[in-house]
């Protein structure tokens, strides 16, 4: 004679969602990137680009001048990319694309900017008339230093971050806690009614700060 098991037949488990490890991955490294490259090109903008010597009364005088001389625009450009790598996270869809695209562009200008300025005496020159006091004084002896390719190679970070938020921007989380995850408004909780003819009733309202007597 046949008989039933009491032990449970083992039933197949619902598939769980995956959250995607590409997405946390390329957030991860969006963040890094975009935050290292916006500090190397701010701390290399201010150290000494170029070096050279000016002539004063039959003499030579060295004369230096840093990255915020040569060209201001990694700078900027740093400050912008800095700005748009958080904004990312702020909007959504077409918004996304712009910020993380004007990123990119911000990370590429600001390497552009940075290489041209390594070959830039305009700056060393200026100073050179400054303190010869002739206008028409120009640098000799010009040479440069390895800051402006540092403040190059952080911008390429920059540029690598708006790469990133180009490619997988659309996976990763926006900020505001406005909406769930099935995009509708979260609905305000409501008090549980008060039964007047309930004394407990009554005394939860009162704990919770509520006239019990409201409405009636």
């Amino acid at each position: 004679m046949g008989y039933v098991s009491a032990v449970p037949v083992p039933q197949p488990r619902a598939a769980r969602v995956a959250v995607p490890t590409g997405g946390r991955r390329s957030l991860a490294a969006a963040l890094l990137l975009g935050a290292l490259g916006a500090t190397v090109v701010l701390l290399s903008a201010g150290q000494i680009w170029a070096e050279g010597t000016a002539s004063v009364g039959g003499g030579t005088v060295p004369v230096e001048a840093d990255g915020g001389a040569v060209t201001g625009v990694p700078t900027a450009l740093a400050i912008v990319g800095l700005a748009a790598l958080f904004a990312v996270f702020a909007v959504r869809r077409t918004g996304r694309t712009l910020v993380a695209a004007l990123l990119a562009l911000s990370g590429a200008g600001a390497a552009l900017a940075a290489v041209l300025g390594a070959s830039d005496s305009t700056a060393l020159d200026a100073e050179a008339a400054r303190i010869s006091g002739d206008t028409a004084a120009a640098v000799a002896g010009l040479t440069h230093t390895v800051w402006p390719y540092v403040t190059a190679a952080g911008a390429v970070l920059i540029l690598l971050a708006g790469l990133l938020a180009l490619r997988f921007g659309t996976a990763w989380p926006a900020m505001g806690g406005r909406y769930e995850r099935s995009g509708t408004p979260r609905t305000a909780r409501k008090a549980p009614a008060v039964d007047p003819d309930r004394p407990e009733d009554l005394w939860k309202a009162l704990d919770r700060g509520e006239d019990p007597t409201r409405g009636e």
